[in-house]
């Protein structure tokens, strides 16, 4: 998953400085999550050849359940992370300058996924319903969906009940909840792996209901960008990653293999993997890297309609660049 993990003091590990001074060849990149084809781009530009064609040697850290990408990259431990954009502007806000300097996911795949014979056919049937939701700034937009939908979350006939899902499938499967957050690359394959029809299901996808912001970007520290060295590493770096990506897209079960061959959990099946990717190409197909200004806005008018708890609480400024794809695509 592409579980994008914020601590509350990202502000304190503020002192250091990334590799901005470290070689300028070497990349050391932090996934959000394990090593999994929602991260092929950048496998396949290390497997194909792509990073060395333009000179760099880039490590690839994979995430988890207990590493935060802007801890990592506040404390030096890396280049680059990748990370959702609630998350990252949330950290903006919060004293952490990083700066979205590429977007290679075009779509959101987030979306919730709920057992039809609850009765559940709307939104609006969600009132007195119990909702899996991810955290560590995965419910933002969750959150402010609720929010612009007039939906409390404090439970209640009217409202509804959050539980804080875990990493996984079973409040579905064990009707602790009536719907759950699944990715359409992801979660939702396992819940049909489990045994469970389609016709069972009814989904809810971010991107159909109008909340949708973005996912799987690349960020790095603001005085990073300070740097002409780095600036010039980081455009390598985007060119190379994207030309990644667009291999993936169009070699999806090759692409699949080569997460299989990096994944050391061996976590999911080669099968699996060749599937996520499937899913995977759809939401960064139209993307050669570059943030679309509007994408960019209707992410932060999302997170601005937070109510009284909003995720963001002003429009913000400097949080993204085309100074690195605008190089990179020329």
């Amino acid at each position: 998953m592409k579980k994008m993990m914020m601590a509350a003091t990202l502000a304190a590990g503020l002192g250091g400085a990334a590799f901005a001074d470290g070689h300028a060849n070497d990349v050391t990149l932090q996934l959000q999550w394990v090593t999994q084809s929602q991260f092929a781009g950048y496998y396949v530009a290390q497997e194909k050849g792509f990073y060395e064609e333009e000179g760099l040697n880039v490590t690839i850290l994979p995430g988890g359940p207990d590493i935060a990408p802007p801890q990592v990259l506040a404390g030096g431990g890396a280049d680059a992370m990748l990370n959702w954009m609630p998350s990252a502007l949330a950290a903006r806000e919060k004293g952490l300058p990083v700066v979205n300097i590429a977007q290679p996911f075009k779509t959101s795949g987030l979306m919730l996924t709920c057992w039809k014979d609850t009765g559940i056919e709307s939104v609006a049937d969600f009132k007195g319903k119990t909702i899996g939701v991810w955290f560590f700034g995965n419910e933002y937009p969750f959150l402010s969906w609720m929010s612009q939908e007039g939906i409390s979350t404090d439970g209640g006939e009217d409202g509804v009940t959050v539980l804080k899902q875990g990493f996984n499938v079973d409040p579905l499967l064990q009707r602790q909840a009536d719907c759950i957050s699944t990715m359409t690359y992801n979660e939702y394959g396992q819940v049909l792996d489990a045994g469970v029809s389609p016709d069972d299901l009814v989904t809810f996808k971010y991107e159909d209901q109008g909340v949708a912001t973005l996912e799987d970007g690349i960020y790095v520290l603001e005085e990073s960008l300070e740097d002409p060295v780095f600036v010039d590493k980081m455009v390598r770096f985007v060119r190379a990653s994207m030309k990644g990506w667009k291999y993936a897209e169009e070699n999806v079960e090759e692409a699949g293999r080569i997460i299989t061959e990096n994944d050391e959990t061996g976590a999911q099946s080669e099968e699996a993997q060749i599937r996520m990717m499937g899913e995977i190409a759809k939401l960064t197909a139209g993307s050669d890297g570059t943030l679309d200004e509007a994408d960019f806005q209707r992410t932060v008018d999302t997170l601005l309609a937070g109510g009284s708890d909003p995720v963001i609480s002003k429009q913000p400024e400097g949080a993204w660049t085309s100074m690195i794809t605008d190089k990179a695509l020329n």
